[in-house]
């Protein structure tokens, strides 16, 4: 098993090398040039020339590749143009907040999809299965921004139940007792958190729905009906225990998901991520912030992929015997 991880994490730096190359060679090769002015305003030739020699954008593409990667490679990931500030302060003052948003909505999926389809297994081909049935695909099917946008609508400016944006109340938060703070975290975090974690837990309501009914029909699961066990002990219990197993790569399968549907969740009920940031940046061609966050993003993607393989590996010993 040891030889099968050092393959993939090796497979994972390459990901991580092709996605940085590629991300550098496109925001290179588009049309378009940082420090112009989105309108119409104009701005001396002297002074955009002037900053393209500043940040060495008047060097030629494999020079600038090759400063790119040894910088990379010593941890430097440059100073943004838009922000005048280094890109590793701007994305350690980002990422903490898409990693709470990812990991909050990533629970919410689990338990939600992991209930619904138990739920659906249970009472399979009935009423309240094909109910939930054609409202995970719903959901399933719905873009992560039109949930978004439409419980933003309802709850937030309708209703007024939740805010409409941001982490914090930036007028009340430092006032508030540690619990208060901690309440009004996570009455910002409901909707956006939400939005992600129903749209995945409709998708993995639908695999458990399956890997429950294959279980189900098995040859333990009858024995144990037979030995007169409670049918809630048979499912919870027998049936359950051997259908989590998708559970585990629906984790990695689930995350680059929730990391990409985070970019417009983020916008949406501007909550300040990484996601938000790399948008802003993209719009202003500021490609320090994009490179960086491409490279963040890669990086935690493989590294969640990574995990989902060892987990699965340490869960099923069919796995580990055939890797050894």
């Amino acid at each position: 098993m040891a030889t099968w991880l050092v393959r993939r994490v090796a497979a994972s730096l390459a990901i991580v090398f092709a996605v940085v190359t590629f991300t550098f060679l496109l925001l290179h090769l588009a049309p378009g040039e940082p420090f112009l002015p989105s309108g119409d305003t104009p701005i001396d030739p002297a002074v955009v020339a002037r900053l393209r020699h500043q940040f060495g954008l008047d060097q030629s593409l494999p020079l600038q590749y090759a400063k790119y990667l040894g910088a990379l490679a010593h941890g430097q990931l440059g100073e943004s143009f838009a922000l005048h500030r280094p890109v590793a302060d701007a994305l350690g003052d980002a990422i903490p907040n898409t990693l709470v948003l990812v990991g909050t909505a990533l629970v919410l999926e689990l338990l939600l999809g992991l209930a619904f389809g138990v739920y659906q297994a249970a009472r399979a081909r009935r009423l309240p299965d094909v109910a939930l049935g054609y409202a995970t695909l719903f959901l399933n099917s719905v873009p992560t921004f039109w949930l978004g946008l439409l419980l933003l609508l309802v709850f937030g400016e309708a209703l007024r139940w939740f805010p409409v944006g941001g982490v914090v109340d930036p007028v009340v938060h430092a006032s508030l007792p540690w619990a208060g703070r901690t309440a009004d975290r996570l009455w910002h975090l409901a909707l956006p958190a939400l939005t992600l974690g129903c749209v995945g837990a409709a998708g993995t309501a639908r695999y458990e729905r399956a890997a429950m009914l294959e279980v189900i029909n098995q040859d333990y699961v009858r024995t144990a009906r037979a030995k007169g066990l409670p049918e809630r002990r048979v499912v919870l219990v027998h049936a359950l225990r051997n259908a989590l197993l998708p559970l585990v790569t629906l984790f990695g399968l689930s995350f680059p998901f929730l990391l990409t549907g985070a970019v417009l969740v983020e916008w949406v009920f501007a909550w300040p991520g990484m996601g938000k940031l790399t948008a802003e940046a993209i719009f202003r061609r500021d490609y320090p912030v994009v490179l960086a966050a491409a490279t963040s993003a890669s990086t935690m993607v493989v590294l969640g992929s990574l995990l989902a393989d060892v987990l699965y590996a340490i869960a099923d010993p069919r796995i580990r015997v055939h890797g050894e």
